[in-house]
């Protein structure tokens, strides 16, 4: 790329643009895009999750490629995957590199220089021909807490003097940016608002509520997939989560234990696929793609490396709805089964919470009922991963529905290094939903039916499976017991009673539902 001065250009890519253009490079956009203008003062525009900010011209980097790598970490974020694209371009014996060699020796102490020869050590498993930094000096963090999620203490590496608090490793390792939106859910203390809803319920309505709960979120989380379980299945898929408080599943052993019980018998896996598998759906006889997952030979990594993250996470303490949804959308996204993957996802969510306390003991949050009724906002939280992989994805289906992923090894690195910010604002907006919406709504429910049942009893003393069935077909026709109800199955009843009945009924109703902005 020739050499050219803003003076030359009115307006410059800088940074992770610049480099992209540069190498020529496919990638995902990175959501903070900059660059230099001559005519224009500072701006910054944001639309659609992605951030334009032109800067004015004194602060154009000059056309090394160190020089916009430098400008990436400091303007841009840390973007690994774009990083990992842009190290693969400069092999050890590439003229880049040796720019990147003198770069670092010529400021061996500054915080970019250590940062990037790290990270292109770590993305890359070369070593660049340089010593040691000496013993004594101060450390500094990759990653700036204030901007990502980190874990609180990274560990400490000499060669560069680096604290890597990385949440992840270099097979598999999830980036969460600090958001407004992120600060407003951790400032609502989500836990807190739990504990205050289920303070207003007695102990025994809780513990019949909780039944319920667990075969709601069963029902909910198959419903999603369009699967109406059978009972053996819905009952395995129950235990399930009422043993995710006692028993970490994310191990290899456990997730295919897990896989066993949930799908249909014919469909269970002894380890993870061995064969590529895509999410589709058939329009007019046609196969639609709506994502393609790694190559099976990248599967074992992948999750071998989601598993350590997790492990990492759980030991550093990071906030837990961070650490959920990382593992949870990371899992589904890797797609290690032929089947169950989805349910997998979601109950990993379940598991997650519970084993880092987030979740009251004993208590199971209906997340998946809350997906279900905002379908359309959790397809958006998997395509903000899946649909701008696919405009990097060459593959082919032949007539047997068999896909051949051509660059396979080129999309590992993306596979690898997700960026997982809308994923993590999705779930805490599904759980915050849950807790002052369906969780209240589904208490509520119980408390009133308890309130009719004993008010009606009051008015007529009559058999528990008569009450109950009297109950159930007044809430079936809007508080109302129809004629032929009546006359089939109530027939004992006067109509001062059914009158009566139908008002005590109305006085026990729950308030309405009301969801959030």
């Amino acid at each position: 790329m020739p050499s050219t001065s803003p003076a030359a250009e009115t307006h410059r890519a800088a940074g992770y643009s610049w480099l992209v253009d540069h190498f020529q490079l496919p990638t995902i956009p990175n959501w903070h895009r900059s660059s230099v203008s001559r005519d224009a003062i500072h701006r910054v525009e944001t639309a659609a999750g992605f951030t334009e900010e032109t800067y004015i011209y004194r602060y154009w980097p000059g056309d090394s490629v160190t020089a916009h790598l430098e400008f990436a970490l400091k303007y841009d974020g840390t973007n690994l995957a774009i990083l990992a694209t842009v190290f693969d371009k400069l092999p050890l014996e590439n003229k880049d590199t040796t720019e990147l060699v003198e770069y670092i020796t010529s400021n061996p102490s500054g915080k970019y220089a250590r940062r990037l020869w790290f990270l292109y050590e770590w993305l890359t498993g070369n070593r660049l021909p340089l010593d040691d930094l000496p013993a004594r000096g101060s450390y500094t963090q990759l990653l700036d807490p204030k901007e990502y999620y980190t874990l609180p203490r990274g560990e400490q590496l000499r060669r560069y003097r680096i604290e890597n608090n990385l949440l992840g490793d270099a097979a598999f390792c999830p980036m969460v940016r600090r958001t407004p939106a992120l600060a407003a859910f951790e400032a609502a203390d989500l836990t807190s608002q739990c504990e205050q809803v289920i303070g207003r319920y007695s102990p025994d309505l809780l513990r019949r509520a909780l039944s319920y709960l667990y075969t709601k979120e069963t029902k909910s989380s198959f419903a999603i997939e369009r699967i109406t379980p059978d009972s053996r299945r819905a009952q395995r898929f129950i235990g399930l989560l009422h043993s995710a408080e006692s028993e970490d599943y994310c191990n290899k052993q456990k997730l295919i234990l897990l896989q066993n019980q949930i799908v249909d018998e014919r469909f269970r896996e002894s380890g993870y696929r061995n064969s590529q598998n895509y999410i589709g759906q058939n329009i007019n006889w046609q196969e639609k793609v709506h994502y393609v997952c790694p190559a099976p030979q990248l599967v074992h990594e992948l999750m071998a490396g989601l598993i350590a993250t997790h492990g990492r996470m759980a030991a550093g303490q990071v906030a837990p709805v961070v650490h959920a949804a990382a593992i949870a959308y990371g899992f589904v996204f890797i797609h290690p089964f032929e089947d169950g993957n989805g349910r997998i996802h979601r109950f990993l969510i379940h598991d997650i919470l519970s084993q880092r306390g987030f979740t009251p003991p004993r208590m199971v949050f209906p997340v998946s009922a809350v997906m279900l009724s905002r379908a359309a906002d959790y397809d958006r939280s998997l395509e903000a991963f899946s649909r701008p992989l696919m405009q990097l994805a060459d593959y082919e289906l032949d007539p047997q529905g068999q896909m051949q992923v051509r660059n396979a090894d080129e999309l590992a690195k993306w596979y690898r290094y997700g960026d997982f910010t809308t994923q993590v604002e999705a779930l805490f907006a599904f759980i915050q939903e849950t807790i002052t919406s369906e969780l209240v709504h589904e208490l509520d429910l119980l408390a009133s039916y308890d309130r009719a049942r004993a008010a009606i009893q009051q008015i007529v003393d009559m058999p528990d499976r008569k009450l109950d069935t009297l109950i159930n077909c007044l809430q079936d026709n809007h508080g109302r017991l129809s004629k032929a109800k009546r006359d089939g199955l109530f027939e004992f009843l006067t109509d001062d009673e059914v009158a009566r009945i139908e008002a005590a009924f109305s006085d026990a109703a729950p308030p309405p539902v009301t969801t959030p902005d």
